[in-house]
């Protein structure tokens, strides 16, 4: 797969890095510094040539990698924090999310395989490659999944407009917070599996948040930061 940016490449393990093309008019030193020090192969190239392999604000650099690999339910069961996205479809929300989990220290996170934004050159550009210290499991069944953390001790909170304000919950030690479809919310079925169900406050004429931002709001608050 293709990624880009120059902090991408910084954050990517070189070991999944099949190749680099670089721009010929890059004028950071320390993007061919790094790729030297670390025995990466790459290519100079006009810039044109990059626009065309990719569509984002590449910054001179565009990758080449491997796969996105993503781990299974069975690597997440030891996390204290896990995070649930119940049908995110943008990449750019997904990936915001990612980069304030690794920032928080939520080290898991979980999507269902259909219906939902994977893995891909904008969620790795727009997470500044901290894709690379996350887990992600992607699951089939998004009901049966949350019903496993529940024997296993997990307290599910779920992310809705009404609720408990936020900020007055007692969180468990072991925790899943779920975040629904930008325009859906949480889904029937996903959101009757909740124990609990939390809000953040609106004073202002929106009545609702960016699927990152509140996140990452809930996520600050419910961590043990």
């Amino acid at each position: 797969m293709l990624s880009y940016g120059k902090n991408v490449l910084f954050s990517t393990n070189p070991k999944l890095i099949k190749k680099v093309y670089v721009s010929k008019t890059l004028k950071d030193k320390s993007v061919i510094e790094y790729l030297e020090k670390n025995h990466l192969h790459y290519d100079l190239l006009p810039i044109d040539v990059l626009n065309k392999k990719c569509n984002g604000n590449h910054q001179g650099v565009v990758i080449l990698r491997d796969d996105y690999e993503y781990s299974t339910f069975e690597e997440l069961m030891n996390l204290d924090f896990i995070v649930i996205l119940d049908h995110l479809e943008d990449p750019h929300n997904f990936g915001a999310i990612i980069r304030t989990c690794e920032a928080a220290g939520v080290k898991g996170i979980i999507i269902p395989k259909d219906r939902s934004v994977s893995v891909n050159d904008v969620v790795i550009k727009t997470s500044v490659g901290t894709t690379e210290n996350i887990k992600i499991c992607k699951v089939t069944n998004l009901v049966d999944t949350i019903k496993k953390l529940k024997k296993a001790d997990y307290f599910v909170y779920g992310s809705i407009m009404s609720g408990i304000d936020y900020r007055e919950c007692n969180y468990a030690p072991k925790k899943v917070l779920i975040i629904g479809n930008e325009g859906k919310g949480i889904s029937p079925l996903v959101l009757k599996t909740c124990d609990e169900l939390v809000k953040i406050p609106m004073k202002g004429q929106v009545n609702s948040l960016n699927a990152s931002v509140a996140a990452a709001l809930l996520i600050y608050q419910m961590g043990d930061l």
